[in-house]
């Protein structure tokens, strides 16, 4: 009889996430909500690694595998959603400097991997395609930007931020700038939300903004973009996940399992599919898969509150806290599929 093989130890990131997870950013977690997430968290996050694990060997970064970048976002969401949302707009310019060439990754990305400099990300706005809400023109050496970023996240905590424009010939083009108001960019005040106002999501008006052309990251037709972005958004978000294992974690185990159950058999199914190259033509059962992921969340929370009866409506309660983070990762990188996706769902 051949003998078990031992359980693999976790990779040093998930060490690294679960660590600063239970000495940081859990223990504070009711605290952030209510302010701003601190600069000390970001500073913990800046010299963990995490943020390049994303990012190639040669520029600094890990290249780790899809399964621990999920693995530490569950972890990270899951003590702190808004730390976690601060971060996880990071990764989108690292990927997308990975698999570019040019000035702007020979410049930026070791930096972005080291942790020297955290990101932040202005494209949601494509999605509203063929509205266009910021033009990209060709001007001189470079590009001007020219309209309204309706959301973005971690204004004053990021130091740059990926900005996308359409352009004339319906490009999608996406430029690294300073996040800082300057010449022909404003930002708004910090937006008071339902949840993550801490993670300080702003609006932008861009009046001007010039970029020069080695701070293009990328330049593809609209479509090519999009079609990428409804393949990724269609996926279960590991958030989620993450959340809905903390609310977990506040009830008995009675109440708990059937719901641990049902997150266990949806999180295996859709991270499979995640994986799974050449599943394109299975679009349907990725988005049902988030739905389903959003159902269990939703179940999870709502038992939480329950669970903690009037005392859940206090600010400093766990509970409630997840409840409204539920709320938020339900439109959370929404698109028109995902939301009609789920609205059938809903409709029964």
């Amino acid at each position: 009889m051949t003998a078990p093989h031992p359980p693999r130890p976790p990779h040093p990131l998930v060490d690294r996430a679960r660590r600063l997870a239970d000495e940081v950013l859990a223990p504070h977690a009711e605290e952030v909500d209510r302010t701003e997430v601190p600069v000390s968290h970001l500073a913990r996050l800046r010299s963990s690694g995490l943020l390049g694990l994303n990012a190639p060997h040669a520029y600094g970064g890990s290249a780790a595998p899809p399964a621990v970048a999920r693995e530490t976002a569950e972890i990270l969401a899951g003590a702190c959603c808004s730390t976690w949302f601060v971060q996880a707009q990071h990764h989108t310019p690292v990927q997308t400097l990975t698999a570019g060439q040019g000035a702007a990754r020979e410049r930026l990305l070791g930096r972005l991997a080291s942790g020297e400099l955290l990101s932040g990300v202005a494209y949601a706005h494509l999605r509203a395609f063929p509205r266009v809400l910021v033009r990209a023109t060709r001007e001189g050496t470079g590009w001007r930007f020219d309209g309204t970023v309706p959301w973005y996240t971690g204004w004053g905590l990021n130091d740059v931020l990926l900005l996308a424009g359409i352009t004339d010939t319906d490009e999608a083009l996406f430029a690294f700038a300073e996040a800082r108001e300057q010449p022909g960019l404003r930002a708004s005040a910090p937006m008071r939300l339902a949840a993550l106002s801490a993670a300080r999501t702003v609006s932008l008006e861009l009046d001007g903004l010039w970029l020069p052309e080695e701070s293009v990251a990328l330049r593809t037709p609209y479509e090519h973009w999009a079609a990428a972005d409804r393949l990724r958004t269609a996926n279960a978000n590991p958030a989620v996940f993450g959340v809905t294992e903390a609310a977990l974690s506040l009830l008995d185990e009675g109440t708990a399992a059937p719901l641990r159950a049902r997150l266990a058999e949806t999180r295996a199914r859709a991270y499979a599919l995640a994986d799974d190259s050449a599943s394109q033509e299975q679009a349907a059962e990725r988005l049902a898969l988030r739905t389903r992921a959003y159902q269990v969340l939703q179940a999870a929370t709502t038992a939480a509150v329950v669970n903690g009866g009037g005392r859940s409506m206090l600010l400093t309660n766990r509970a409630q806290r997840l409840a409204r983070e539920a709320l938020f990762l339900m439109v959370q990188a929404q698109t028109r599929q995902s939301r009609a996706a789920h609205l059938d769902v809903l409709r029964g």
